[in-house]
């Protein structure tokens, strides 16, 4: 047993879950002086930067999906690995106790939330021995379901849209990295890193594309083969034009790394994991006697660590709309794309779980004029009621099946999510008189200060990530991307970057 490894765990999960490491920052710190000021992912970045800023100084979940940890362990000959596997799901389960982690275990066949974090499959660890005998190693990365859903694998030969046929070749491995950038969109909350990995089984291939992703953006690839691959899509990539959240910009990825399998001769995969600009990873080295944390890996606790944001933080600008709901159909139909609008009132989170429930039961509260915000939010009991300590958007794609249908029956004035909503939704708003609001995906600090009071709270039987909470907001900043007037911001953007993809099949 060793009498330090479970405090050692803990730290390491909370400081993941909230502070940034430093090739991260840097490498935002580049996309944010590459878009010009005044622009959408300008904005957008300036309030990423200010929520890298507030989630250091507050101990707060920099994103409010703290997704699904993912051990790598390096372990001496003879360690103890079963008493390692045990205080590490004890570790995770205290920092989900303390609102660090939220509770993101979901069986698979009932729906039920586990509460701390813990089930089948979760936490993920993958042990491994190496030879030296004085120390222990412990990496963590912290990777969101609106990024893993954007993951992607191809089977070549394939016809890739917009980039012709890809062949088993180095040419046909990159027009897939491209293409999975393309597909992600904002949906994954770029600009996203990805790791890749070129061979292997199909198991294989997303292990090993996953864990190119505890590498540094910085590193340069040891096969020259690889590390030319990786420095050609990070020179095309970001000509795409995707830029921030799907907005439009310059900068649509901060890292590209790529490893390779053997794979059979029948067989020829490429495994992308997507991440997000929000890139949780960090990594401790411990005194294999004690546990007790010797040095970090990818950041150094005694160098300070440099505000993203200055000091003023998000300006605005005097063309911001301030709404206050319910939303009257005349406020609504009076928006349009591109217009930023700061929400103030009650608006009521409703993820999966909601929207199914929704479509065939009546809504516990007055939908009418209202507003539904695409969010599982972080919290915390503080004394007879709640507070919010994290809540960014989610993905709202998922939704798309039910968000015509729930807008027109219930009246839903403005559903506010991540990434945009397709052609069936584009098409309910227009009908009903209805607007998405895409706030900044990750920003969960951020937007958790926009949050005044929780007023109440339905549907808990969901869990807490996925139950109905009622919000008093104040100054909710978001952009309209699809108006009541048949306009999407999300669908000029795919097809621009379709045209600026095609090109770079050539």
């Amino acid at each position: 047993m060793l009498p330090q490894f479970l405090d050692s765990v803990v730290q390491l999960v909370v400081k993941t879950a909230t502070d940034l490491p430093p090739d991260v920052r840097a490498a935002m710190k580049v996309a944010m002086s590459r878009e010009e000021a005044g622009t959408q992912s300008a904005q957008a970045l300036t309030i990423i930067a200010q929520n890298i800023d507030q989630a250091a100084e507050g101990e707060g979940a920099i994103c409010q999906d703290t997704g699904m940890p993912t051990f790598e362990i390096k372990t001496p000959v003879g360690a103890n690995q079963i008493s390692m596997k045990k205080q590490i799901r004890e570790a995770v389960a205290e920092a989900t106790r303390r609102g660090k982690l939220r509770p993101n275990s979901v069986d698979s066949l009932t729906g039920e939330n586990s509460g701390n974090n813990l089930g089948p499959g979760t936490p993920i660890m993958h042990f491994e021995q190496w030879e030296n005998d004085d120390e222990i190693e412990v990496k963590l990365v912290l990777k969101g379901g609106g990024c893993e859903n954007m993951n992607s694998q191809y089977s070549l030969p394939v016809e890739l849209p917009h980039l012709g046929r890809a062949d088993r070749s180095i040419e046909g491995v990159r027009k897939c990295i491209l293409h999975a950038v393309w597909h992600a969109q904002g949906k994954g909350c770029a600009p996203g890193a990805i790791g890749v990995c070129i061979g292997g089984d199909r198991t294989s291939g997303y292990v090993q594309a996953k864990e190119q992703l505890f590498r540094t953006l910085d590193d340069v690839n040891p096969d020259p083969r690889l590390a030319q691959l990786e420095a050609s899509i990070m020179g095309e990539v970001n000509k795409l034009g995707i830029g921030t959240m799907g907005f439009g910009g310059h900068v649509s990825l901060i890292g590209c790394k790529v490893g390779a399998l053997n794979r059979l001769p029948a067989s020829f995969f490429v495994s992308v994991a997507y991440d997000c600009w929000a890139y949780r990873r960090l990594g401790v080295v411990l005194d294999a006697q004690t546990g007790a944390i010797k040095r970090w890996l990818y950041r150094d606790p005694s160098t300070p660590v440099a505000a993203m944001a200055d000091q003023a933080g998000v300006v605005r600008t005097g063309r911001e709309i301030a709404l206050r709901t319910p939303l009257t159909e005349e406020q609504v139909r009076a928006l349009k794309v591109g217009d930023i609008v700061l929400l103030s009132g009650r608006a009521y989170t409703g993820r999966d779980a909601v929207h199914h429930h929704l479509m065939s039961h009546e809504p516990p509260v007055d939908l009418r004029g209202g507003v539904i915000y695409h969010c599982g939010p972080v919290v915390a009991k503080q004394g007879d009621g709640w507070k919010v300590t994290a809540a960014g958007p989610t993905t709202s794609i998922r939704e798309e099946p039910y968000q015509a249908d729930i807008i027109k029956r219930y009246g839903v004035r403005a559903v506010i999510g991540k990434g945009g909503m397709a052609g069936k939704t584009l098409a309910g708003l227009k009908e009903s008189g209805a607007v998405y609001l895409n706030a900044v995906g990750g920003a969960a600090q951020f937007y958790a200060r926009c949050i005044t009071a929780v007023d109440g709270v339905s549907l808990m039987e969901f869990g807490t990530p996925e139950a109905m909470w009622h919000l008093t907001l104040e100054d909710f900043p978001a952009i309209v991307t699809m108006d009541a007037h048949g306009n999407s911001l999300h669908t000029d953007v795919e097809k621009a970057s379709a045209a600026e993809l095609a090109g770079l099949g050539v």
